[in-house]
């Protein structure tokens, strides 16, 4: 049989730019991983391999300087990246989902101005919705823009923006009370441009300094506090105030495909991991992989790992076929987010006691499973999201 996660029907092209990556990542990630992740090292000359190679820009249209790949393009790239460290996948998952968001809701001149720097990598985009106050409920979005004569200023306090001081360039979620009934109706979003680094990046605007975390290492996650904040009113994404939780929620639809491939990613590594472990550590005389206990364990988190591929996948192309895809990218997200978490675990255990060493890769695995439990929304979320779509297509007729 051929190795899992394999995708039917790639093109060459596709085919070409996947085997880049993994070997890019095999001889570049997997290697220098263990060491920047346990020292929280932004992986700067890894990224720097990412833009010569256009990974920044590879959804982007050609007529912009990117590749114009497809959404199954970019996740089978992310599952790649991840099953060498989940961090990498990281620094380019916000900036797609921003890329995404212009490409698709952008006036022309926004997309001359940014498409062109993000094909390159040289504007990075960082996704900003969440609040210290706000978890799920995006529609009690505080912050606030309020219109002047010449733009709009903005005030309040947003939570875990990845690349928050590595981006150049911030999607923001804001509140603008354009008089509508429906809360989600008085957001618009606000593209931000700001210099890299923390402090107070801009007058009014200031990136506290990295959130530590459990794992998830390398890549900043930060806080961002706008006070006073002047910005353009040619800077409203669209120059459309009022739709931002749209465009934002299009964006999080092809975020928690990512967020599926990059659980995937990680269960693929782990199982690897596992199945290299068992066929080289011995009890009672054989492998323990020759131990039924363990081969049933192996068969299990293999199957798990190839469902929730095939499920991101399917997801994927939904997208890329212009299709609604909301339930099966919630459907994605849940299955490969709570399987990587399992087949996580599974892998850890099999490793016995060498699992809680650091020398370890599955020790670091251990800590960012979970991470995609939460991300792009909880596992509770998804079930919302799913059920509402079935009761929308399964609609009782009586």
């Amino acid at each position: 049989m051929a190795r899992l996660a394999q995708t039917a029907g790639l093109s060459d092209v596709q085919s070409e730019i996947l085997a880049t990556v993994r070997q890019f990542v095999d001889k570049e990630v997997i290697p220098h991983a263990q060491e920047l992740e346990h020292a929280d090292t932004y992986p700067a000359d890894i990224v720097e391999g990412m833009k010569e190679m256009g990974l920044f820009g590879i959804t982007i249209p050609e007529e912009y300087g990117g590749l114009g790949e497809s959404l199954l393009t970019y996740a089978l790239v992310v599952e790649e990246i991840a099953r060498g460290w989940m961090s990498v996948s990281g620094v380019i998952n916000t900036h797609f989902i921003v890329a995404h968001m212009i490409s698709r809701h952008g006036t022309e001149a926004q997309k001359q101005h940014f498409l062109p720097r993000m094909a390159t990598g040289e504007v990075r985009g960082s996704f900003s919705m969440s609040e210290p106050d706000l978890g799920s409920d995006v529609a009690a979005i505080k912050t606030k823009a309020k219109r002047t004569d010449d733009g709009y200023v903005i005030d309040g306090s947003k939570m875990w923006l990845t690349n928050g001081g590595s981006s150049n360039l911030i999607a923001l979620l804001v509140k603008t009370d354009e008089g509508a009934e429906k809360p989600h109706q008085n957001l618009t979003t606000f593209l931000v441009e700001k210099p890299e680094g923390f402090g107070e990046v801009a007058p009014g605007l200031t990136i506290p300094g990295k959130i530590d975390k459990m794992g998830y290492k390398g890549v900043d996650t930060t806080e961002a506090v706008f006070d006073g904040y002047k910005i353009g009113a040619d800077m409203v994404l669209g120059e459309a105030p009022g739709r931002g939780f749209a465009y934002m929620m299009d964006g999080v639809e092809v975020g928690r495909v990512n967020v599926a491939a990059r659980a995937c990613g990680i269960a693929i590594r782990a199982f690897e991991l596992a199945v290299e472990y068992a066929q080289q550590r011995k009890t009672f005389g054989k492998a323990i992989a020759e131990h039924q206990a363990v081969a049933f364990k192996l068969a299990e988190m293999a199957t798990k790992v190839e469902a929730a591929h095939l499920m991101m996948v399917n997801a994927a192309r939904l997208k890329d076929s212009g299709a609604r895809n909301d339930v099966e990218a919630g459907m994605a997200k849940l299955i490969a987010s709570e399987y990587c978490a399992e087949v996580t675990q599974d892998s850890f255990r099999i490793h016995g006691g060498y699992g809680y060493s650091k020398e370890y890769e599955i020790e670091r695995l251990m800590r960012e499973a979970p991470f995609l439990l939460i991300g792009e929304g909880t596992s509770e979320i998804q079930k919302t999201i799913i059920s509402r779509g079935l009761l929308r297509e399964y609609k009782s007729r009586s």
